[in-house]
Protein backbone atom coordinates (compact mmCIF):
# COMPACT_ATOMS: atom_id res chain seq x y z
CA UNK A 1 0.00 0.00 0.00
CA UNK A 2 1.40 3.41 -0.99
CA UNK A 3 1.69 6.04 1.72
CA UNK A 4 -1.10 8.25 0.36
CA UNK A 5 -3.46 5.28 0.27
CA UNK A 6 -2.38 4.24 3.76
CA UNK A 7 -2.98 7.73 5.17
CA UNK A 8 -6.49 7.77 3.75
CA UNK A 9 -7.17 4.25 5.01
CA UNK A 10 -5.74 5.16 8.43
CA UNK A 11 -8.00 8.22 8.73
CA UNK A 12 -11.08 6.23 7.74
CA UNK A 13 -10.14 3.37 10.07
CA UNK A 14 -9.81 5.74 13.04
CA UNK A 15 -13.04 7.53 12.18
CA UNK A 16 -14.91 4.23 12.15
CA UNK A 17 -13.74 3.21 15.62
CA UNK A 18 -15.75 3.93 18.77
CA UNK A 19 -12.65 3.87 20.97
CA UNK A 20 -9.01 4.85 20.58
CA UNK A 21 -6.46 2.56 18.96
CA UNK A 22 -2.88 2.14 20.16
CA UNK A 23 0.07 2.80 17.86
CA UNK A 24 1.06 -0.85 18.23
CA UNK A 25 -2.36 -2.01 17.04
CA UNK A 26 -2.27 0.40 14.11
CA UNK A 27 1.20 -0.80 13.11
CA UNK A 28 -0.05 -4.38 13.11
CA UNK A 29 -3.23 -3.47 11.23
CA UNK A 30 -1.33 -1.73 8.40
CA UNK A 31 1.73 -3.97 8.52
CA UNK A 32 4.23 -1.18 9.13
CA UNK A 33 6.57 -0.21 11.95
CA UNK A 34 5.44 1.84 14.94
CA UNK A 35 7.80 4.61 13.81
CA UNK A 36 5.99 4.72 10.45
CA UNK A 37 2.64 4.95 12.24
CA UNK A 38 3.88 7.89 14.30
CA UNK A 39 4.98 9.65 11.09
CA UNK A 40 1.59 8.94 9.51
CA UNK A 41 -0.23 10.31 12.56
CA UNK A 42 1.88 13.47 12.39
CA UNK A 43 0.95 13.80 8.70
CA UNK A 44 -2.75 13.56 9.57
CA UNK A 45 -2.34 16.29 12.19
CA UNK A 46 -0.50 18.46 9.65
CA UNK A 47 -3.50 18.02 7.35
CA UNK A 48 -5.67 19.63 10.08
CA UNK A 49 -7.41 16.42 11.09
CA UNK A 50 -8.59 16.52 14.73
CA UNK A 51 -6.48 13.65 16.02
CA UNK A 52 -6.00 13.14 19.76
CA UNK A 53 -4.32 10.64 22.06
CA UNK A 54 -6.66 9.32 24.75
CA UNK A 55 -5.45 7.73 27.97
CA UNK A 56 -6.98 5.01 30.09
CA UNK A 57 -9.14 2.00 29.26
CA UNK A 58 -10.10 1.97 25.61
CA UNK A 59 -7.57 4.73 24.98
CA UNK A 60 -5.18 5.27 22.11
CA UNK A 61 -5.39 7.46 19.03
CA UNK A 62 -8.82 8.67 18.01
CA UNK A 63 -10.19 10.91 15.27
CA UNK A 64 -13.15 13.21 15.77
CA UNK A 65 -16.14 11.55 14.11
CA UNK A 66 -17.30 14.88 12.63
CA UNK A 67 -14.07 15.65 10.75
CA UNK A 68 -15.59 14.77 7.35
CA UNK A 69 -19.00 15.32 5.82
CA UNK A 70 -21.31 12.70 4.26
CA UNK A 71 -20.92 12.21 0.50
CA UNK A 72 -22.53 14.95 -1.59
CA UNK A 73 -23.31 14.63 -5.28
CA UNK A 74 -22.93 17.75 -7.43
CA UNK A 75 -24.03 18.31 -10.99
CA UNK A 76 -21.41 19.88 -13.27
CA UNK A 77 -23.36 23.14 -13.15
CA UNK A 78 -23.46 23.20 -9.33
CA UNK A 79 -19.77 22.34 -9.08
CA UNK A 80 -18.88 25.00 -11.66
CA UNK A 81 -20.64 27.73 -9.67
CA UNK A 82 -18.97 26.66 -6.42
CA UNK A 83 -15.55 26.52 -8.08
CA UNK A 84 -16.06 29.89 -9.77
CA UNK A 85 -17.04 31.60 -6.53
CA UNK A 86 -14.17 29.92 -4.72
CA UNK A 87 -11.65 30.89 -7.37
CA UNK A 88 -12.94 34.48 -7.30
CA UNK A 89 -12.52 34.63 -3.50
CA UNK A 90 -8.97 33.27 -3.80
CA UNK A 91 -7.84 35.49 -6.70
CA UNK A 92 -9.30 38.62 -5.09
CA UNK A 93 -7.80 37.54 -1.73
CA UNK A 94 -11.22 38.10 -0.16
CA UNK A 95 -11.27 34.92 1.88
CA UNK A 96 -8.37 34.74 4.37
CA UNK A 97 -8.62 30.94 4.56
CA UNK A 98 -7.53 30.30 0.99
CA UNK A 99 -5.56 27.09 1.62
CA UNK A 100 -8.61 25.44 3.20
CA UNK A 101 -10.80 26.72 0.39
CA UNK A 102 -8.38 25.35 -2.22
CA UNK A 103 -8.56 21.89 -0.63
CA UNK A 104 -12.35 22.05 -0.57
CA UNK A 105 -12.51 23.01 -4.25
CA UNK A 106 -10.13 20.16 -5.11
CA UNK A 107 -12.57 17.76 -3.43
CA UNK A 108 -15.51 19.20 -5.37
CA UNK A 109 -13.65 18.79 -8.66
CA UNK A 110 -12.40 15.28 -7.84
CA UNK A 111 -15.95 14.13 -7.04
CA UNK A 112 -17.05 14.83 -10.63
CA UNK A 113 -17.00 12.34 -13.48
CA UNK A 114 -14.45 12.80 -16.27
CA UNK A 115 -17.03 14.31 -18.61
CA UNK A 116 -18.32 16.63 -15.90
CA UNK A 117 -14.77 17.79 -15.18
CA UNK A 118 -14.27 18.61 -18.86
CA UNK A 119 -17.49 20.61 -18.84
CA UNK A 120 -16.36 22.41 -15.69
CA UNK A 121 -13.05 23.40 -17.31
CA UNK A 122 -14.94 24.80 -20.27
CA UNK A 123 -17.20 26.91 -18.06
CA UNK A 124 -14.27 28.26 -16.08
CA UNK A 125 -12.54 29.42 -19.28
CA UNK A 126 -15.56 31.54 -20.14
CA UNK A 127 -15.42 33.56 -16.92
CA UNK A 128 -13.24 36.56 -16.20
CA UNK A 129 -12.73 38.33 -12.88
CA UNK A 130 -12.26 42.10 -12.82
CA UNK A 131 -11.56 43.91 -9.59
CA UNK A 132 -8.96 45.09 -7.12
CA UNK A 133 -7.59 42.23 -4.98
CA UNK A 134 -7.47 42.69 -1.22
CA UNK A 135 -4.10 43.58 0.24
CA UNK A 136 -1.95 40.46 0.80
CA UNK A 137 -1.47 38.97 4.26
CA UNK A 138 0.99 36.47 5.70
CA UNK A 139 0.19 32.77 5.40
CA UNK A 140 1.07 32.04 9.04
CA UNK A 141 -1.25 34.85 10.15
CA UNK A 142 -4.13 33.53 8.05
CA UNK A 143 -3.64 30.01 9.42
CA UNK A 144 -3.66 31.24 13.03
CA UNK A 145 -6.76 33.36 12.45
CA UNK A 146 -8.56 30.46 10.79
CA UNK A 147 -7.82 28.16 13.70
CA UNK A 148 -8.75 30.77 16.32
CA UNK A 149 -12.03 31.60 14.57
CA UNK A 150 -13.23 28.06 13.90
CA UNK A 151 -12.11 26.71 17.27
CA UNK A 152 -13.24 29.80 19.21
CA UNK A 153 -9.80 30.33 20.73
CA UNK A 154 -8.18 33.60 21.86
CA UNK A 155 -5.47 35.03 19.64
CA UNK A 156 -2.34 37.07 20.33
CA UNK A 157 -1.50 39.41 17.48
CA UNK A 158 1.35 41.79 16.76
CA UNK A 159 -0.31 44.71 14.96
CA UNK A 160 1.10 47.64 13.00
CA UNK A 161 -1.35 50.55 13.03
CA UNK A 162 -1.70 53.41 10.53
CA UNK A 163 1.00 55.40 12.34
CA UNK A 164 3.40 52.44 12.08
CA UNK A 165 3.23 51.85 15.83
CA UNK A 166 3.55 48.16 16.70
CA UNK A 167 1.53 46.72 19.59
CA UNK A 168 0.79 43.26 20.90
CA UNK A 169 -2.82 42.45 21.82
CA UNK A 170 -4.82 39.46 23.00
CA UNK A 171 -8.13 39.31 21.15
CA UNK A 172 -11.16 37.13 20.52
CA UNK A 173 -12.50 37.12 16.98
CA UNK A 174 -16.17 38.09 16.65
CA UNK A 175 -16.43 38.11 12.86
CA UNK A 176 -14.43 38.36 9.63
CA UNK A 177 -15.20 41.33 7.38
CA UNK A 178 -14.40 41.40 3.66
CA UNK A 179 -14.85 44.85 2.12
CA UNK A 180 -13.46 46.16 -1.15
CA UNK A 181 -9.67 45.75 -0.97
CA UNK A 182 -9.46 45.09 2.76
CA UNK A 183 -10.08 42.01 4.86
CA UNK A 184 -10.48 42.72 8.57
CA UNK A 185 -11.29 40.89 11.75
CA UNK A 186 -13.79 42.33 14.18
CA UNK A 187 -12.45 41.32 17.58
CA UNK A 188 -12.72 42.04 21.28
CA UNK A 189 -9.56 43.32 22.95
CA UNK A 190 -9.36 40.96 25.94
CA UNK A 191 -7.51 43.42 28.20
CA UNK A 192 -9.71 46.44 27.46
CA UNK A 193 -12.97 44.62 26.79
CA UNK A 194 -13.52 46.78 23.70
CA UNK A 195 -14.38 45.94 20.09
CA UNK A 196 -11.65 46.68 17.57
CA UNK A 197 -11.16 46.15 13.83
CA UNK A 198 -7.78 44.84 12.67
CA UNK A 199 -6.70 44.76 9.03
CA UNK A 200 -5.25 41.40 8.04
CA UNK A 201 -2.42 42.96 6.02
CA UNK A 202 -1.24 44.88 9.12
CA UNK A 203 -1.03 41.85 11.41
CA UNK A 204 2.67 41.01 11.62
CA UNK A 205 2.31 37.89 13.79
CA UNK A 206 -0.56 35.82 15.17
CA UNK A 207 -0.53 33.04 17.74
CA UNK A 208 -3.43 30.96 19.04
CA UNK A 209 -3.54 30.96 22.83
CA UNK A 210 -4.47 27.88 24.87
CA UNK A 211 -7.53 28.36 27.04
Amino acid sequence: MRRTERLFALAEYLRGRRTGVTAEALAERFDVTIRTIYRDLDALRAASMPLAAERGRGGGYALDKSYSLPPVNFTAREAALLCVLGRYAIEMRLMPFEETLERALDKVRSALSTSAQRELVGRLRELEFIGVPSLPSKKAVREAIERAWFEQQPLRITYLDGSFVQTTRDVRIVSVIMERNETRINAIDVDKGEHRHFRLDRIEKAEVLAI
